[in-house]
């Protein structure tokens, strides 16, 4: 049974700022959603609530990081580059600014619709000169995550996971900039995955065992830089073939991040890349929208035996070897509930 750890970011978050008065939070009038009311309840005086104007808390991050803070804004993953991008370019990455943007509900994550769901930042974000990119896909990457942003002295996007969320990894085994976990050892096929795809896979890969197929299984954190010598090896030696899986877009995230490196390095083969296809999601619950577009543990089984040419005719009781984390509740629009709307 894998532990289930409540709230990670939010305790981790305050013990963690407890010493670095530099620390400040700024939120994007979403403070009970990101987890961030008990850093606002015990710091309230390196706390700042910004309202429904992400342009605007952008340009503060910016001036606040000149004058010797470090900034960590949370909100929506989607609200932290759609509606701000030219804020965040010449704002935060062009002066190559310590500024954290710590993004929550990334991809699928949220039922609220195309409004909330970020299905195309890592796509945005890749393209940006400075920026780092994150992903947690556990509990031991929340609570490890913020000790790694004091390795990087520029600007940081984080994909946050929220909630009860699933321990994977071993919690002394922390969050490393740029190289990725091994989750299971295997020479048949090469699997990528990250965030929440990440558990989706450890369960089919699980059960694919059983059936005799050696899966080599890696969990990246680290979306750029992207050059992590473990990755290029993985892929160089792997001579059935690559899947990448993300909770993405296919075009412009971690199967396009994996692509650009074998076309690089000149490593053949095939790869196949599971993500969203060209199109928008809809509102619906995470496990439905995962099944839907193709990026849960019965669709990468699914693509394996298309690989492999074989049918493994494995259920969904076959494919619960492991639990996986708790999803975020049903929303249409968290703002509804905003701290703006309550001091009406």
């Amino acid at each position: 049974m894998i532990e289930l750890v409540h709230k990670p970011h939010e305790r981790n978050l305050v013990a963690w700022a407890r010493n670095r008065p530099d620390v400040l939070v700024l939120s994007g009038d979403l403070t009970g959603s990101t987890e961030i009311q008990l850093f606002k309840d015990t710091y309230p005086e390196r706390f700042f609530s910004m309202g429904m104007a992400e342009q605007n808390m952008l340009s503060w991050a910016g001036g606040l990081a000149r004058e010797g803070f470090v900034p960590f804004l949370h909100t929506f993953s989607v609200f932290l580059y759609r509606r701000p991008l030219d804020q965040l370019e010449m704002s935060v990455c062009y002066p190559n600014l310590p500024v954290r943007l710590i993004g929550f509900l990334p991809g699928l994550n949220t039922p609220g619709g195309v409004t909330h769901q970020a299905i195309n930042d890592l796509g945005v974000l890749r393209a940006i000169p400075n920026l780092t990119i994150l992903e947690t896909g556990d509990a031991t990457d929340v609570e490890t995550v913020l000790d790694l942003t004091e390795e990087i002295p520029g600007p940081i996007y984080v994909r946050m996971l929220r909630g009860d969320v699933a321990r994977l990894f071993p919690a002394n085994e922390r969050i490393r900039l740029n190289n990725a976990r091994v989750v299971r050892e295997g020479d048949d096929l090469a699997l990528i995955t990250s965030g929440h795809c990440t558990s989706e896979a450890m369960r089919a890969t699980a059960a694919l065992a059983r059936r005799g197929v050696a899966i080599r299984h890696l969990h990246v954190s680290t979306l750029k830089p992207f050059s992590d010598p473990l990755v290029e090896e993985t892929i160089a030696v792997s001579g059935r073939g690559v899947i990448t899986m993300e909770n993405h877009l296919v075009t412009g995230g971690l199967g396009s991040a994996v692509a650009e490196m074998m076309a690089e390095k000149g490593i053949g083969g095939p790869l196949y890349r599971m993500g969203i296809r060209d199109t928008y999601a809809q509102g619906a619950s995470f496990p439905y929208l995962l099944r839907k577009h193709g990026i849960d543990a019965k669709a990468l089984v699914d693509k394996v035996g298309t690989i492999l040419g074989k049918n493994f005719r494995l259920t969904e009781d076959d494919l619960r070897v492991a639990t996986v984390p708790v999803f975020p509740p049903s929303l249409v629009d968290e703002r509804q509930g905003s701290e703006r709307l309550e001091a009406l």
